[in-house]
């Protein structure tokens, strides 16, 4: 699949085009002559829904957004630098680029599954393409626009459904207006209630979407609606998303935990037995078809051929928040005296100091401490060397980027047993959680499992995957004032500051003194509740400055 990617790029890339004007929300209509003369076969189909799952269209959201919101708001990393760093510190406003940026990258996608929807099942049909093969990928595209939708509706609450460009753009009026939340979940839950029934259980093409796929994300959708707990149908809800998550664990197919967690985040883990949903990245194959998690994070030069990571690292809120001896920490943060064979393998394999002096002059630091004393390792695979080739210069590494794994099938349906309350003795709940933790070499819960035990089992297990603002807008959802509390109680602005010039004892904790800060931020239940829409995307389209309305179906 990853191969038949980098083929069809290109095509794509002038078959569904984008305008400035329009960027944020359409594709510009394609010549008819263009669409009937491509969807001839089985392959050309299965190609028009390829570039769904790669970075083309999803890189500005992976490179900024997903991470500055899902690790940084979330308060699990630390990163103050400019316009990122808001984040961070919830100062930004409508006007931020990354923001904007990530609305954008959203949009695009949308547009990519749109135009699969719209443009490919006629002509297609008309060149004898059998139906199956027709549902199946119209099943795809369905599915990854359900995905856009839940991403746009927990960052901004309310936005415009878009199903059909082409129509908006002929009718002259691109002025549409902002659509309620519920109508956007009415959206994701039809569109994967139609991927479930028309994707395969297992596809020929690893890394393709499947109706476990499908069922996985309507688990967690009715687990995102039922979180409202003074909608009637919160009960319901719960159950529904215990019901899918079951589905999903019962599933006959061979998706099930990885035995091995460390090897999730690696090239040779990509498609592994765990994995429901994650895009597909392309190594060294240029801009925008990898990942940028490996430059974006990796800590200096030794361990990366192309590095922006010195200045990111866990908070200590998370670190504090891990449990000794859980085997996972190693593979998400590296804290001092971890080794990894794996990296800088030229150099005998790298081991985390906390400074790593000059050997030629040992007052100088060739990697100098983070302000936390630790760095992110989780998705952090080396230099080309290390890794067959497969990282390139242009923040392209080959390391796929999950957006849905099976241990959170697991703890979806815990999440969902306990309900409106805060604990459950499920048995099977139970089950499932001890099935992460067994995993994680940690000691198992016992009856009752509390909701509190649930989230600190998914902060660590997804750490710095980039979901962690997921769960808090469910904990908003439950209680707002318990997601601002959550917030305003983490010591995320905590960092060490040196307290000596000498070589040995910088590497050392004891040449650190924690600083918390002066004044701590404050975050405010609006600032939860939902991001602003970004003014660029405004000035396009005036109409989303008013009021949300309902969307009619058909």
């Amino acid at each position: 699949m990853k191969n038949q990617i980098i083929y069809i790029c290109l095509f794509v890339v002038l078959l569904i085009t984008t305008s400035c004007a329009k960027d944020f929300l359409t594709v510009d209509p394609v010549d008819k002559r263009v669409v009937d003369n491509f969807y001839k076969t089985e392959a050309e189909v299965r190609a028009s829904t390829s570039v769904l799952y790669g970075g083309r269209g999803w890189f500005n959201y992976l490179a900024g957004l997903m991470f500055y919101a899902g690790d940084m708001s979330s308060g699990d990393m630390y990163y103050t630098y400019d316009q990122e760093g808001q984040f961070f510190y919830f100062s930004f406003n409508n006007g931020n680029a990354h923001l904007s940026s990530g609305w954008k990258s959203l949009f695009r996608v949308n547009s990519y599954c749109n135009s699969v929807i719209n443009d490919m099942p006629e002509p297609a049909r008309k060149n004898g393409v059998n139906e199956q093969v027709i549902q199946a990928a119209l099943g795809e595209a369905h599915f990854v626009r359900a995905w856009v939708y839940f991403l746009l509706a927990e960052y901004w609450g309310e936005v415009p459904i878009i199903e059909n460009a082409s129509e908006l753009i002929g009718s002259g009026n691109m002025l549409v207006p902002k659509n309620t939340k519920s109508s956007l979940y009415e959206f994701i839950r039809r569109d994967l209630v139609f991927a479930e029934a028309n994707l395969p259980g297992k596809d020929d093409q690893p890394g393709r979407a499947t109706k476990w796929a499908a069922k996985g994300l309507l688990a967690k959708l009715y687990l995102t609606m039922a979180s409202n707990l003074s909608d009637p149908k919160s009960s319901e809800y719960f159950g529904l998303a215990k019901q899918y998550a079951q589905e999903v664990i019962d599933n006959s197919d061979g998706i099930g935990l990885n035995p091995s967690y460390s090897e999730l985040f690696t090239v040779e883990g990509n498609n592994n037995m765990e994995s429901l949903f994650a895009l597909q990245m392309l190594g060294a194959k240029g801009y925008g078809l990898g990942s940028p998690r490996n430059v974006a994070w990796s800590r200096s030069s030794i361990i990366a051929d192309q590095t922006w990571g010195a200045g990111k690292s866990p908070t200590l809120d998370f670190q504090n928040d891990i449990e000794v001896g859980d085997a996972r920490r190693k593979y998400i943060i590296m804290q001092s005296g971890d080794y990894y064979e794996e990296l800088n393998r030229a150099g005998g394999g790298y081991t985390y100091n906390i400074r790593t002096a000059d050997p030629a002059d040992p007052a100088k630091a060739i990697e100098g401490p983070g302000a936390t004393l630790s760095h992110i390792k989780k998705y952090v695979i080396g230099k080309a060397a290390d890794c067959n080739n497969q990282v390139g210069t242009d923040q392209d590494a080959g390391n796929n980027v999950y957006f849905m794994r099976f241990a959170e099938i697991y703890l979806i349906y815990c999440e969902a047993a306990i309900g409106a309350g805060t604990e459950t003795s499920d048995p099977l709940a139970i089950q499932y959680i001890n099935l992460v933790r067994d995993r994680a070499g940690l000691a198992g819960r016992v009856a009752p499992l509390t909701f509190d035990e649930v989230m600190h089992e998914r902060r660590i297990e997804f750490g710095m995957e980039s979901i962690r603002w997921f769960d808090v807008k469910r904990m908003f959802y439950r209680d707002p004032q318990s997601a601002v509390d959550y917030l305003n109680a983490q010591n995320r602005e905590d960092t060490y500051v040196a307290n000596t010039s000498d070589a040995n004892l910088l590497n050392t904790y004891e040449g650190y003194d924690l600083i918390p800060p002066t004044t701590r931020i404050t975050i405010y239940a609006s600032q939860i509740e939902a991001f602003p829409i970004p003014s660029e995307a405004i000035s396009s389209n005036p109409g989303l400055e008013g009021d949300a309305v309902e969307y009619i179906f058909e």
